[in-house]
């Protein structure tokens, strides 16, 4: 398997023109819409006629966040040769999430007397009616004590939702399509058109995301090998952390409990949880993996992960064929303190940033050029002296 890609482009004036004319017609769609979102407009760097490029990439955040989240990563490789494409995740760019967010809903012939029956329950009423609720300026996430028993009491109130549950969490059950209605493939129909909007630009495509993003480089990898090169993916929501996680978003999303975004506090249906959740599943499926397989792979891992199901992620990376494959691996011990959202060094997750976030970069570099990555470099505070040097971020 060939994997350097030192090999430089030189894109003309005319398709450097008609690719920037492609993405503005989508920015112009977003800024011109109603509902936008502020601060989550698509955006690009993209390197002047005449001067070479390694190939372009496309960036994904992570879920809720905005392209701003992987602005530093991205900045970095547009410094060193690539073309950047910032692109905010299928309907993130929009409020409410509610209206434009992928979604998992019960169809409304279930849906209705489950809630109904639920507001009759002092206990579930208040969760569902006051579930967005700051207390002292802080959200109050759930504690897994807390989630595992809503979920006991749902099921004694609703037997049939664990049913229903069920038929969310087991692969190709028949009775999906019977129970729901389900936007998730939105994540890869959305990310489909973004990569259209690339169509003029010669050389090769490479995917970056993180968290869902990280499923979406993925997917969005699997749906076009004929075009994306290689796929760097941060923390990957292929599967939610945990049983109770998973068990506790399949039970409440129907129901509409409500989360909040760590961004400006937005409020979403848990429902886009499930979504999320379902969307990593597919790309787990026989056929994506099947053809990942043959697509280079750097998959970035931390103990500390409290959103993406680390063993669902390592098993994965096995199989895809690991190294002997051309795909690569690292995980962050629980010593280095590395959150789930790894890539903005200023982003704050359980009280932990990525300390290590310079030789993220350098590493994510080497292997879209090369194809290699050095393990030895990811938790090293210093910069390697053969990689291009970080900028000074203020």
């Amino acid at each position: 398997m060939t994997t350097n890609s030192n090999t430089m482009i030189n894109p003309t004036a005319d398709q450097i023109a008609q690719t920037k004319k492609a993405i503005e017609n989508y920015y112009i769609s977003w800024i011109c819409h109603p509902d936008k979102r502020e601060g989550v407009a698509p955006f690009y760097q993209m390197h002047e006629p005449g001067e070479s490029i390694r190939g372009t990439v496309m960036i994904f955040h992570g879920f809720s966040a905005k392209p701003m989240q992987m602005f530093l990563v991205g900045d970095y490789l547009f410094r060193n040769g690539f073309n950047i494409y910032q692109i905010p995740l299928a309907g993130h760019g929009f409020v409410p999430p509610d209206s434009y967010w992928p979604q998992v809903d019960l169809k409304p012939k279930f849906r209705d007397p489950l809630r109904e029956e639920a507001r009759k329950d002092a206990v579930l009423d208040l969760f569902l009616s006051n579930r967005d609720y700051k207390s002292q300026g802080q959200f109050q996430r759930l504690t897994t004590f807390q989630k595992m028993a809503l979920i006991g009491r749902i099921i004694k109130m609703a037997p049939q939702l664990l049913d229903m549950a069920l038929a969310i969490e087991r692969p190709n059950d028949p009775d999906f399509d019977r129970y729901f209605t389900s936007s998730h493939l939105q994540y890869l129909t959305d990310a489909q058109e973004r990569l259209a909007e690339l169509d003029a630009m010669p050389g090769p495509i490479y995917t970056v995301g993180l968290s869902v993003g990280g499923a979406v480089a993925l997917g969005l990898a699997a749906s076009r090998p004929d075009r994306i090169k290689k796929v760097v993916a941060y923390a990957p929501l292929l599967e939610v952390s945990n049983e109770i996680n998973e068990r506790y978003i399949n039970l409440t999303g129907p129901l509409d409990l409500k989360e909040f975004s760590w961004e400006n506090n937005i409020t979403f249906p848990v429902g886009c949880l499930t979504a999320a959740n379902r969307f990593g599943a597919f790309v787990r499926s026989d056929k994506n993996r099947e053809t990942l397989e043959k697509i280079p792979t750097f998959l970035v891992l931390t103990e500390n992960e409290d959103a993406a199901d680390l063993k669902t992620n390592q098993r994965f990376f096995e199989q895809l064929g690991g190294k002997g494959k051309g795909h690569c691996y690292y995980l962050y011990p629980a010593s280095d303190l590395v959150p789930h959202p790894m890539v903005d060094p200023t982003e704050v997750s359980q009280g932990m940033t990525n300390r290590f976030w310079k030789s993220l970069y350098q590493e994510t570099f080497r292997f879209l050029t090369t194809g290699e990555v050095d393990a030895d470099n990811m938790s090293n505070l210093e910069e390697a002296p053969d990689l291009p040097p970080i900028p000074t971020y203020s």
